[in-house]
């Protein structure tokens, strides 16, 4: 049985209009959605992870008033998730999260505090307090106002379970660590950052999963930087910048999410003011890509979407809308079609799939 979990803005500040985390059941065959629980009393669950074993589901808790993660427990005969305890995370507006492996730790990134922390998995799935905190070190990009200082927006895990991406949208900047297993510090990478262009604002980063190549989309410019990836010192190596909106837009539009399709022959990006999903094929040679299309998202500012784990449907979280729309992909060309299935919840901005 399968299950999706939504997070949602639910502050005035985040012009949140959710009640917290939205539980769902999922047909795996029409990718239909039945609605099992509303947990509240969950402030800004803006970004969600699970445990490799998919029991266990984490949550930071978005906003400037807030410095904390917590953790749940799923219920897999109902779906229906249980607090187990929230933790400190040593920063303000948490953003980005992923449950590394190694012991296990959960790491967050701080965007309000540029900084990482990690935190210890207790074996009940629980959170032990900080194993350690690291300020980001780098220069502001030009942006006057969203590049005054260090803002890590995201974490995302390389599929051997070693090394961890983390985009730093105030430093222009992508910055590489991995966890010791034996005392949770963050150990740096080799080199431990890259830069990206002045400007670029690189937000979310998304792993090949079969090969190693690495893609983010960098926030202010619009655009995707593909990556070789070398498992052995974690070090990136540019390869392609390319638009995510087509040649003929005029308009101002920001980036939001990246995916990499479960097949690896797409990657998917979404435009905010084009309310768009991009669509790029993977040349298998280099993993360089070249643009397939532009799906409008069917509602307003996309900050996030998600692809089901069978690769068969994407779902699109329109904050502005407070809709998720549903598309089934077509796994050979990489489009996305309208199911006609329209979830609405107040300002949806993370899904994951139990």
């Amino acid at each position: 049985m399968s299950f999706a979990y939504v997070g949602c803005y639910t502050t005035p500040d985040r012009d949140g209009r959710g009640t917290g985390i939205e539980a769902y059941r999922m047909d795996a065959a029409t990718g239909a959605w039945e609605h099992v629980q509303s947990l509240g009393d969950v402030p800004n669950p803006s970004f969600l992870a699970l445990d490799p074993s998919g029991r266990r589901l984490y949550t930071v808790h978005g906003g400037d008033t807030y410095s904390a993660v917590s953790a749940f427990a799923i219920d897999h005969s109902n779906g229906q998730i249980s607090l187990l305890n929230t933790q400190p995370c040593g920063g303000p507006n948490p953003v980005g999260l992923t449950v590394s492996p190694a012991a296990p730790f959960l790491v967050v990134a701080n965007y309000g505090g540029g900084t990482i922390a990690a935190l210890p998995i207790n074996a009940d799935g629980s959170l032990g307090p900080l194993s350690d905190l690291v300020t980001l070190v780098g220069e502001p990009g030009p942006h006057p106002t969203e590049q005054t200082k260090s803002h890590p927006h995201h974490i995302s895990m390389d599929p051997d379970g070693r090394w961890l991406i983390v985009p730093d949208k105030g430093f222009d900047r992508v910055y590489v660590f991995r966890v010791d297993p034996a005392t949770g510090k963050l150990i740096e990478g080799d080199p431990p950052s890259v830069q990206s262009a002045p400007g670029a604002a690189p937000r979310h980063a998304a792993f090949h999963p079969t090969s190693k190549y690495l893609y983010v989309i960098n926030e202010i410019d619009s655009t995707l930087a593909t990556y070789a990836f070398d498992a052995e010192r974690g070090a990136l190596d540019q390869r392609q910048v390319i638009s995510t909106l087509p040649p003929d837009f005029a308009g101002r539009s920001t980036t939001a999410e990246i995916e990499v399709a479960p097949s690896g022959q797409f990657v998917y990006g979404s435009n905010r003011g084009h309310d768009s999903i991009a669509i790029f094929a993977v040349d298998d040679a280099d993993g360089t890509l070249t643009p397939v299309g532009w799906e409008p998202s069917g509602g307003t500012t996309p900050r996030f979407f998600a692809i089901d784990p069978s690769g068969d449907f994407l779902y699109a979280a329109n904050q502005g809308s407070d809709t998720i729309v549903t598309f089934r992909v077509d796994q050979h060309r990489g489009t996305l079609t309208r199911t006609g299935q329209v979830i609405e919840t107040g300002s949806p901005v993370s899904i994951v799939f139990a």
